[in-house]
């Protein structure tokens, strides 16, 4: 109950932040900005909501940070597996999940999916560098790129959907795993309307780790002989300490 009228006053708030501006065909907005990341952090869910002049189809697309991801590929030589092949993908999005009211391609034409690049088969992804494999190869390590990409929950296509309450207002819950990517998150939020995109928004989700975690995460980053260093030595202390304990039992 409480969580409905937290959604209630929400769209109440962006109700009267559209009436402010005149009429606008779309307005959307997040239940958070700010997802911290702690010792202790499982995943959490944050909640778009927002609000349209009128009937329409959304679809929404979350983004993560862009970033260099390489694939390897093993190949048998002799009597042992090793790396053979490899593909860097350019600036890849670290995370990506799309929600829609509807299927896509009951309401969007390709051409444009393609345009906003709405839909996993629809980013545009290139390689670091030339590559000596041939195209159906380096699709191949695409395919694969995005099924370890989808195992690890950091990608997804279908398990999201956008909620109308009615013919105005509407919501979804975006999910971020355990192991989410930190940086700044871009979610965009499309009306289509007979096949065009009428509106747009982009509301920008920073996710961050905080507390102790995020100490030992940039000492780890900004010192890192220094930290590799105090590893080692508590693991020779931790070790050390195991032989005394056992040796007195």
């Amino acid at each position: 109950m409480k969580r409905l009228l937290t959604l209630a006053a929400m769209i109440a708030v962006l109700g009267s932040e559209a009436r402010a501006q005149g009429s606008v065909p779309l307005v959307a907005d997040l239940s958070s900005h700010l997802v911290a990341i702690t010792t202790g952090f499982s995943g959490t869910d944050v909640l778009l909501f927002g609000a349209t002049d009128g009937p329409g189809d959304i679809a929404v697309v979350v983004r993560g940070p862009a970033e260099n991801e390489v694939i390897r590929r093993k190949g048998r030589k002799g009597p042992m597996w090793v790396n053979t092949d490899e593909v860097t993908f350019r600036d890849a999005p670290s995370y990506y999940r799309v929600a829609s009211s509807r299927p896509l391609d009951e309401f969007a034409p390709q051409t444009l999916l393609s345009r906003y690049q709405i839909g996993i088969d629809n980013l545009r992804i290139g390689t670091l560098a030339d590559t000596a494999l041939k195209p159906e190869e380096v699709a191949d390590f695409r395919k694969a790129f995005v099924r370890l990409k989808t195992e690890a929950s950091l990608y997804d296509q279908g398990l999201g959907a956008v909620n109308f309450m009615s013919n105005r207002l509407f919501r979804t819950e975006l999910h971020f795993p355990s192991n989410v990517p930190t940086g700044t998150y871009l979610v965009e939020v499309y009306l289509f309307r007979d096949g065009d995109v009428t509106s747009a928004e982009i509301v920008p989700l920073n996710i961050s780790q905080i507390g102790m975690s995020a100490d030992i995460f940039d000492f780890a980053h900004n010192l890192a002989p220094l930290y590799g260093i105090v590893s080692i030595l508590l693991a020779a202390s931790a070790g050390w300490m195991a032989n005394v304990a056992f040796r007195r039992t």
